[in-house]
């Protein structure tokens, strides 16, 4: 049985991993520049309750860059960067959820795994604290190696205003 859950919280721009009902982890995080919200296309990050459904990118070296959920053997810089101006950067592990709650966040146009929404890597001088995303909760690099090799598919992952 899963005892762990992970919590994020748009308002506070914070994600609580959760073991035994007792705060494990704490971390900052960006989500959507958008705001909250479950329509396709509107850049929003959904609410509800999801589920970890695919573990990607275990082995890949911090900073790994992903391009369709595959690295594209990439490893982000600031050169990099520049040469690819328009590029959302996908890095280093990507936990890509599923919505749990049919009409709200599956299914339909409002499906969070049709809408590729992750919990993964960014740059870091990305700023954390500050709802920047494209939907996706982003995270700091050496902090989603961490979340990530403490949860499993499978775990529950409530995200609230």
């Amino acid at each position: 049985m899963n005892e762990s859950r992970i919590v994020v919280s748009l308002g506070d721009q914070t994600l609580c991993l959760y073991r035994q009902n007792e705060v494990a982890r704490r971390y900052r995080i960006s989500t959507a520049k958008n705001g909250p919200g479950e329509q396709q296309g509107t850049g929003c990050t959904p609410r509800g309750l999801h589920v970890i459904r695919a573990k990607i990118g275990a082995g890949q070296p911090e900073g790994a860059v992903f391009v369709g959920r595959r690295p594209t053997g990439e490893i982000y810089s600031d050169d990099l960067a520049q040469a690819n101006p328009q590029r959302d950067w996908i890095l280093t592990r990507i936990l890509w959820l599923c919505g749990r709650e049919p009409g709200k966040n599956r299914f339909g146009p409002v499906d969070t795994m049709r809408r590729y929404i992750y919990i993964h890597g960014c740059p870091d001088n990305a700023p954390m604290g500050v709802a920047l995303s494209h939907g996706c909760v982003r995270m700091k690099n050496r902090e989603i190696v961490d979340l990530f090799d403490l949860v499993e598919t499978g775990t529950e992952v409530l995200i609230q205003e």
